[in-house]
């Protein structure tokens, strides 16, 4: 008499199982946050306009040959948000720097989360000499004025998004570097963190296996709220003539609005519409990040 097997789904097929239970239960939890649900709602909407923006406006927008206004004309039925100094229309420059000022942002965000983890979790981990130098150098990049420090970094480099990103991303980890490494040392003192030194876990074992999964939350929380920085300081620099001149982003917009005057000569079309739009996806990152850690972190208790 034989017997059949059942077939088991395996340590890959419960892992799986319980990342989607996780998620699950996240986005219940998530979305009881109104605030977190606006700020995701507005986020979706400017993605949307950023990756379809080849469609809505074409890729010729930013030509200054056959600009569809005169220089600086008002807002009408036919350009909504009025025209730039070389008779471009608004509307539909704001929508195509959506897609340089989202990428810059997020690019440099992931880049100063990436430094900030690894430092965080090797000096939580290692200890000793190690980390007393990356937290003195933490410390000085936390004491020194980040913004001048893109700006000279911007400076001495070429003018290119990468720049941007690269200026933005080494200059705004230490924050990241400081919380990863708390956190690293909670986590270090857990009973299995023991468990798994006595069975014979090595270094990288024990940071990638058991620190990382605990510190990911904190981490992503984090990046959350740095896009937001990262998207203001990119428009920061480009607003002060560091960014890229042959691409459209909204700090360009408002540079070129600087230089053709607008503020003096009360052209407010020019400035308002890349304004409120760098405004309005700080406030969101800013706010799904806030929803996203009170998630995470249970020790927030009450939901916002």
């Amino acid at each position: 008499m034989t017997t059949e097997k059942v077939p088991d789904a395996g340590a890959g097929g419960l892992a799986w199982q319980r990342r989607r239970a996780s998620a699950a239960r996240f986005w219940r939890q998530y979305r009881t946050h109104r605030a977190g649900v606006l700020g995701l709602s507005t986020l979706a909407l400017f993605v949307l306009l950023a990756v379809a923006a080849p469609l809505l406006v074409g890729s010729d927008v930013a030509d200054v040959t056959g600009a569809p206004g005169s220089p600086l004309e008002r807002p009408s039925a036919e350009l909504p948000f009025g025209a730039d100094r070389f008779g471009r229309d608004l509307l539909g420059l704001v929508i195509w720097g959506a897609r340089v000022s989202l990428l810059v942002g997020l690019l440099a965000a992931v880049l100063s989360v990436a430094i900030g983890m690894v430092i965080g979790v090797t000096a939580g981990h290692f200890g000793g000499w190690y980390a007393t130098v990356m937290m003195r150098i933490t410390d000085w990049f936390l004491v020194m004025p980040t913004l001048v420090l893109a700006i000279a970094l911007a400076t001495v480099m070429s003018r290119s998004l990468l720049t941007i990103v690269v200026a933005i991303g080494v200059t705004t980890w230490p924050t990241t570097a400081r919380l990863v490494r708390a956190q690293t040392l909670a986590v270090e003192t857990r009973p299995y963190i023991e468990r798994a030194r006595a069975l014979g876990g090595g270094h990288w074992h024990i940071m990638s296996r058991h620190v990382l999964p605990n510190v990911m939350p904190l981490v992503l929380a984090q990046t959350t709220l740095i896009i937001s920085s990262a998207i203001l300081a990119e428009a920061t620099l480009a607003f002060l003539g560091l960014g890229d001149p042959t691409v459209v982003s909204w700090g360009g917009l408002l540079q070129d609005a600087r230089e053709a005057g607008a503020v003096s000569a009360g052209h407010w079309w020019y400035l308002v519409p890349p304004g409120i739009a760098i405004a309005l996806v700080a406030l969101a990152f800013t706010l799904c990040g806030r929803a996203v850690e009170s998630v995470l972190n249970p020790r927030l208790g009450v939901t916002r």
